[in-house]
């Protein structure tokens, strides 16, 4: 046995086999078979670690098509950390591979990871998407590549990142923390973080040198990097209170224990007292919320959004129906794109019924996957962070 199975192996004696997460299990719900449920997938880690089982292309597949949304433990009696023990289990695999292959996995997650990288590709996609041969390639199914359509779709959907507006000195502050892929993605919310924030007194800072929460690392069988990266964004923001505009950065934040504390950006804008001057303009449309997984295990899940926007005037408010993952999870859309395909589709076609105007939601992976789907589908639907809508809604003339 390798070091740190004993670690593997008492996480995974966690799981009674009682079967009561296989309904909440996306990927079971999809082909009902039990290597793809998470006590058939601890059964066979269990085999692996301990020998009786061979790593195979099958057993691999299996493993990775697992989502790591983590529904199961909120629905297990006994409390299994899959998360954690998923996370384990991939590094162990990934430690095992030659040094090239974990070389190759490195660099592309720190592509991936790039917010540099990503802008460009953003304003490199939307000229493309505006130029004329751009949509006529996409008229006739360029992008449908076999094997580039995931990153293509996904390309597509990119926003370059908008200028993000001075920063007034107020005598509170916070440290405003983005995410590698929060400045890209469909509506995004940092600019109009800052205006909402300034707005209620507080100045909003962002690093300026682009840091990462790990979490891709992490989930993808680097922890040592994931580390190396958890250590750097923490020396980065310094002392301020931090306020995360991602979801799933703040999961990681706090599923990590670092050092001090994060909140959620509407968690945080919801607490706060507002000033009676700042009234907010009527919206009479209707507004679906997305819930992302990662938001789903913060504490109190995503019930601050809800009551952030119910301050717009003459919403009309609801939730995505469905509690399962839409299938973005990190690079799953880019690794499993059949699978988050099959997992949107439920989403897509609520989406169709309820035909809102806009969805908002706060995990960027999420934005982009859903965006991608809906733009797919032809629905004329607005995807868009929940604070992006309070900022458009923001009387800019109120005053004291």
């Amino acid at each position: 046995m390798l070091q740190g199975d004993a670690k593997l192996l008492s996480l995974a004696d966690q799981c009674v086999k009682c079967g009561l997460c296989l309904p909440h299990c996306p990927t079971y719900r999809i082909g009902q078979e039990e290597g793809d449920s998470p006590r058939g997938r601890i059964a066979l880690i269990e085999g692996w670690v301990r020998g009786d089982l061979a790593t195979t292309p099958r057993l691999d597949a299996h493993l990775d098509q697992c989502l790591g949304c983590r529904a199961c433990e909120l629905a297990c009696p006994s409390l299994v950390a899959f998360g954690r023990l998923m996370d384990t289990a991939r590094a162990r695999r990934v430690a095992s591979l030659p040094r090239w292959r974990r070389w190759l996995r490195r660099a592309r997650l720190k592509t991936l990871g790039s917010q540099r990288l990503l802008a460009r590709g953003a304003v490199l996609a939307t000229r493309y998407r505006h130029s004329r041969v751009g949509q006529r390639l996409e008229a006739l199914g360029a992008h449908r590549v076999p094997g580039l359509e995931p990153i293509a779709r996904l390309a597509l959907t990119l926003t370059p990142p908008p200028a993000a507006p001075r920063a007034d000195s107020h005598e509170n502050a916070v440290n405003l923390f983005v995410g590698c892929t929060g400045a890209v993605t469909p509506g995004c919310g940092s600019a109009a973080a800052i205006r909402v924030l300034g707005a209620l007194g507080i100045s909003a800072h962002m690093p300026a040198t682009p840091v990462c929460c790990g979490a891709l690392y992490r989930h993808q069988g680097f922890p040592a990097d994931a580390q190396r990266e958890a250590e750097r964004l923490v020396a980065t923001l310094g002392d301020r209170p931090v306020v995360g505009l991602a979801s799933a950065c703040v999961a990681e934040w706090r599923g990590q224990g670092m050092r001090g504390e994060i909140l959620e950006l509407c968690a945080f804008l919801d607490q706060l007292a507002w000033p009676e001057h700042l009234r907010l303009a009527p919206i009479p449309q209707r507004v679906i919320v997305h819930e992302p997984c990662t938001h789903r295990l913060l504490p109190d899940g995503n019930r601050a959004v809800h009551r952030l926007l119910q301050r717009l005037p003459e919403i009309e408010l609801g939730a995505l129906p469905g509690d399962h993952c839409c299938g973005a999870a990190g690079t799953y859309m880019l690794d499993q794109p059949a699978l988050a395909q099959a997992l949107l589709r439920d989403k897509l076609e609520s989406l169709r019924r309820l035909a809102p105007a806009i969805l908002v939601t706060t995990n960027p992976g999420c934005s982009l996957h859903i965006a991608a789907g809906i733009r797919e589908a032809g629905l004329p639907i607005e995807v868009c962070h929940p604070v992006a809508l309070i900022d458009r809604q923001l009387y800019r003339d109120a005053v004291p």
